[in-house]
């Protein structure tokens, strides 16, 4: 459906010094994001996500390249908005990443998302 942005999963934390792409690998979440366009930045090379086209040295990228980056960026910039969003309730701001509490509580947010949109 148009204008629903539904969030299907939300891994467990890492230790911040985890590589993003060792985190997805990790976290199990490409099993639930089967058959689902997942997007990525330039760290999650080899993922099966879809991440940006890279410019090469002294090449500029074609324009196909250059539009499909745009899309990219679009998509990319909705996504970290809904993440603020997310940020905005109590309980996540609360919520220190002691044990699972983390997880948990993005997990609650996260159905709440779900539920308000299809309200």
């Amino acid at each position: 459906m148009p204008g629903t942005r539904p969030v299907i999963a939300a891994a467990c934390p890492v230790p911040g010094n985890t590589a993003d792409a060792r985190a997805w690998r990790a976290s199990g979440l490409s099993t639930y994001c089967q058959g689902v366009t997942v997007l990525g930045d330039g760290a999650y090379l080899n993922c099966g996500m879809v991440v940006p086209h890279r410019k090469r040295p002294r090449r500029p990228l074609l324009p196909g390249k250059e539009d499909d980056n745009a899309a990219h960026r679009k998509v990319r910039a909705q996504v970290e908005h809904v993440i603020g969003r997310m940020k905005n309730y109590k309980i996540l701001r609360d919520c220190r990443q002691h044990g699972d509490g983390l997880h948990h509580a993005v997990q609650a947010v996260a159905h709440m998302h779900n539920l308000a949109l299809a309200s």
